[in-house]
């Protein structure tokens, strides 16, 4: 078979409508989220599912602005989201320039034994962490999680790989013309990586975005609740509004795809080139 001028055999055929499928199913639960958004809870779990509602709720879009502080809650999730991904790409870009491009007694050891905590689960450690922060006077504070997530061995990880794939002969020349190892890692090293930083901007604000265990431990204030969190407020003793939930999460989504749409390009371009070299 022939499509304008090119031939397509039956394994393109196959593999375009393989990933089609994969791609339908991967969205049909953000489809059914947004259906559910637009219908009252008792029709949210109705079957056969009614992918369009034939009396849109869009009252629920305004019902969850006044249901719940919403605003607020979506507030401090940026506040912590922001601050934590900028923190991140700073602590570990600089690290990783460390790893990959100085030498220093024991670098590969210590890199091991710094990767080796992603192995770690987190449920390990969570009460040593909380009884710190404790003790640190950090409980309901927002600064509790800033200073536990302001770190990651992922971060470093992924930013020293992509830093190994730079001739190191780049940073002898820039030392050679007088630059100490700050401006190299400024002016050198960061132009470069912009598709590994964008990679880890992404991966560190959905992280952060959404994590839910961490603001449930260290928060406990209304007002300092993020909206992962504020989501259950939407479920009571004996019932929960799931019409409510569903155009909650809606709107909480909107900021993730944004950044991922706006990094995209980036973010294929680093995941490909972080693994060429190591």
């Amino acid at each position: 078979m022939r499509i304008a001028g090119r031939k397509v055999t039956l394994k393109t055929v196959l593999l375009y409508a393989i990933v089609i499928t994969v791609t339908l199913v991967m969205l049909m639960p953000f489809a059914w989220m947004l259906s559910a958004s637009l219908k009252l809870s008792r029709d949210v779990f109705a079957f056969p599912i009614e992918w369009i509602p034939s009396e849109p709720q869009w009252q629920n879009y305004v019902e969850i602005w006044t249901k719940i502080p919403l605003a607020l809650f979506i507030y401090n999730t940026s506040k912590l989201t922001i601050i934590v991904t900028l923190l991140q790409l700073l602590t570990s870009s600089f690290a990783a320039y460390a790893f990959a491009k100085l030498n220093f007694p024991y670098k590969n050891t210590l890199f091991l034994g710094y990767i080796a905590t992603i192995a770690m689960p987190w449920q390990v450690y969570m009460v040593p962490q909380f009884l710190l922060m404790r003790e640190f006077g950090l409980n309901n504070t927002h600064l509790a999680l800033i200073c536990l997530q302001a770190f990651t061995a992922f971060g470093v990880f992924l930013m020293r790989q992509f830093y190994m794939s730079i001739p190191t002969e780049l940073c002898e020349a820039a030392r050679i013309d007088g630059m100490n190892e700050y401006q190299i890692w400024a002016r050198i090293m960061l132009p470069l990586s912009k598709p590994a930083l964008s990679t880890l901007t992404i991966f560190t604000f959905v992280t952060t975005w959404n994590d839910f265990l961490g603001p449930m431990i260290y928060l406990t204030k209304t007002e300092l609740k993020t909206v992962q969190i504020g989501l259950r407020m939407f479920i009571s003793q004996y019932s929960a509004e799931y019409g409510l939930i569903m155009a909650a999460s809606v709107v909480a989504l909107v900021p993730v795809l944004v950044v991922f749409l706006s990094l995209q390009r980036f973010f294929v371009e680093g995941i490909a080139s972080t693994g060429l070299k190591g």
